[in-house]
């Protein structure tokens, strides 16, 4: 194992345990990168709200279901899922982003 693996925390999930727990209804998925970020390509199931409009929005998330947060290399989705958690939803990060997403070959939309 390469030391510069990133492997994830109990804050995060892995791409692809992400798209799982999406696929079978038991997470949503959050992109909170910028406008303009999403507009490049996001994962396809993401729901677009940026970090800074993550309080303001939150009412519109389910407490139901785990929020998933992604951004592009992990470090703002990490931050967003801290808020998260502290506001009582139950959250994680996607470890390394929509990159790592990508990487994965996970599906991606514009």
């Amino acid at each position: 194992m390469s030391l510069f693996k990133r492997t994830p925390n109990a804050l995060e999930v892995t791409p692809a345990d992400a798209h799982t727990l999406v696929a079978e209804g038991k997470a949503v998925l959050v992109d909170v990168r910028e406008p303009n970020e999403w507009a490049n390509g996001h994962a396809s199931a993401a729901k677009h709200v940026p970090l800074g409009w993550l309080a303001a929005k939150s009412a519109q998330l389910p407490k139901d279901r785990e929020i998933l947060v992604i951004c592009q290399s992990g470090n703002r989705s990490l931050t967003g899922a801290r808020w998260l958690n502290d506001a009582g939803f139950q959250a994680r990060s996607v470890a390394g982003g929509t990159a790592a997403w990508a990487r994965a070959g996970l599906p991606l939309g514009r």
